[in-house]
């Protein structure tokens, strides 16, 4: 047997996605450099993740992205957006001059085509060479059926890209579907590979109740960002990797804390204190929808677009009462009315629209508006996402977020700043690991030969 020198050995170890992909490629002329660049990697890496910023142009990349590969494979494309985010893709993609198409049946509809995740059951992976995932977040809970569907549609298609913006905050579980719906490693096999379970049970349900029970092994942190960048880049703006920022400068964004009192106190209580777990928020949510929700309407009262997002079906009931020009979607709507409601906002016919975050907060561009409101919730993905619809590269104005909350959500609030810097933290790394990952790229390209001192010789 022939015997490996310890480097070889620790390098065979390592988990990275080798490049699988295209080597012709043929970009749009009117693409940024910082563009271009994520495009041609991930056309060459075959099976990849773009986690790009709002605003950064993700559907011209990943258009483009498709483009070549039909050209590459003669075999159409699938790309797949949450709802309402079909139309407005397939308008940015005229805007380029490429050609997509709507499938809502399962059939192809020429080489680019585009349908919802809710319609995915539909379609047969053989039909197509490439898949393409736009907020690919969706797919990050392991027990979800979308996940699960994906997952299986996504395996056995050759190219595959997803594309979303900044992974949430310490949020290992989406890494790892993501890395899971490209065909690398699993993400049970991602925890046990470079995380402990401090409860010693890695148990689905245990995982997923316990997230932060989670921890890097020791010295595996900077392998694991490394692994990462194996397959993904990210980005917040163009200086991340290198290129200039001109154009993509945000405007200022003031987040103001608006408290709302409560009308009835709290039995027992004489006077209010933050609520102490989830119970007493939910609770605490129920019993203050009317003095929230008058909050909102006075924040609205102009005649300037606004987005409202809400968490109840009481609340969203609520403020399109009393809030003039406002319409809302709700889970209940129709697919069709849900788009046409959306869409409508997006082109200026509609002044206020209120809407959960799980429906409208995930790939849509309202640059028209520059009022964002919001009630809390932990989830920082929801925050950041509804926030992002409006404050993104290519606003004009500067952007304020009027979040309402009562005494008892203090503890929410803490809870989203927390996860703020989190959020702040992962990207750091994921960028850091990035650019080491592309001077290793450099290094390895490199055709002259290096001049040993003699005392190495």
């Amino acid at each position: 047997m022939e015997q490996l020198d310890y480097m070889t050995f620790l390098v065979q170890k390592q988990q990275s996605a080798r490049p699988e992909g295209i080597k012709r490629i043929k970009l749009p002329d009117r693409m940024f450099d910082f563009q271009r660049h994520l495009t041609e990697w991930a056309l060459t890496q075959g099976r990849s993740a773009i986690f790009a910023d709002c605003g950064m142009g993700k559907s011209l990349m990943l258009m483009s992205w498709a483009e070549n590969v039909v050209r590459e494979t003669n075999k159409p494309v699938l790309v797949v957006t949450p709802l309402a985010v079909t139309a407005q893709i397939i308008r940015e993609a005229e805007k380029f001059g490429i050609e997509a198409h709507r499938s809502n049946d399962g059939k192809p509809s020429g080489d680019i085509t585009v349908t919802n995740y809710e319609k995915l059951d539909k379609f047969d992976w053989k039909d197509y060479s490439g898949v393409v995932c736009d907020e690919s977040s969706r797919i990050k809970c392991a027990d979800a059926a979308t996940r699960q569907l994906v997952t299986a549609f996504t395996r056995k298609v050759p190219y595959r890209l997803l594309c979303t913006a900044t992974a949430a905050p310490n949020d290992y579980i989406e890494l790892g579907t993501s890395s899971e719906a490209l065909g690398y490693l699993g993400f049970m096999d991602m925890l046990n590979r470079f995380f402990k379970n401090d409860n010693n049970n890695s148990g689905m349900k245990k995982y997923f109740g316990e997230m932060p029970k989670w921890r890097f092994r020791g010295h595996a942190e900077l392998p694991f960002w490394r692994w990462v960048c194996s397959w993904a880049r990210a980005l917040r703006k163009p200086s991340d990797l290198g290129f200039s920022d001109d154009g993509f400068i945000l405007p200022a964004l003031c987040e103001r804390e608006h408290l709302v009192r409560a009308n009835n106190k709290r039995e027992g209580f004489l006077f209010e204190i933050p609520a102490r777990d989830l119970r007493e928020q939910r609770e605490e949510a129920k019993r203050t929808i009317l003095e929230r929700c008058e909050r909102v309407a006075d924040l609205v009262a102009h005649d300037q677009p606004a987005f409202v997002l809400c968490h109840l079906n009481d609340e969203g009931d609520l403020l399109e009462k009393i809030i003039p020009d406002a319409v809302q979607v709700s889970g209940s709507d129709s697919d069709e009315r849900k788009e046409e409601r959306l869409l409508g906002f997006a082109d200026g016919k509609i002044r206020v629209l209120i809407t959960k975050p799980k429906i409208g907060a995930h790939g849509l561009n309202f640059q028209h508006c520059n009022q964002v409101v919001f009630f809390p919730s932990h989830s920082y993905e929801q925050y950041y996402q509804g926030v992002r619809r409006c404050w993104r590269f290519g606003q004009k104005r500067s952007v304020t977020v009027d979040i309402v909350l009562t005494e008892g959500e203090r503890k929410v609030m803490l809870n989203l700043q927390r996860k703020a810097k989190d959020a702040d933290r992962m990207f750091d790394n994921l960028v850091s690991e990035m650019n080491h990952a592309v001077g290793i790229e450099r290094v390895d390209k490199m055709t002259h030969g290096m001049e040993v001192p003699v005392w190495l010789s």
